[in-house]
């Protein structure tokens, strides 16, 4: 193993991480700093963070976030599918159209449930 052959990548390394903290330090040095009560204070989740720690909350930002992500995280899964289709013939054309029907029913039932509803 020559390790000659390795040098650019530790070279890349090397300028990557020169180049990260040189922008830190130039935003930190150059950039504007005007702080105020406001800006500083904590931001969560779509609701003031004045209030009691114990009051109610609407948990339906969090029911469409992980929607959100449960459904992007199955799409993304056609992504290979995509990419080999032409070899895994009607079996895995099959298979992908079982999937999208999972994932339709699955779409349906929580459209229906009223849990999509943004009131």
């Amino acid at each position: 193993m020559n390790l000659h052959q390795y040098f650019p990548v530790l070279l890349f390394i090397v300028v990557a991480t020169l180049m990260g903290f040189g922008l830190l330090l130039a935003g930190a040095a150059i950039g504007p700093r005007k702080p105020y009560a406001e800006k500083l204070s904590p931001y969560e989740c779509g609701f003031e963070a004045f209030e009691d720690s114990r009051m109610k909350f609407d948990v339906r930002y969090y029911l469409v976030a992980i929607l959100f992500i449960l459904f992007d995280l199955e799409i993304a899964f056609l992504f290979p599918w995509a990419i080999a289709q032409g070899e895994l013939g009607m079996v895995g054309f099959g298979t992908v159209m079982v999937f999208l029907a999972v994932l339709t029913v699955g779409f349906i039932y929580e459209w229906k449930k009223g849990a999509l509803d943004w009131e």
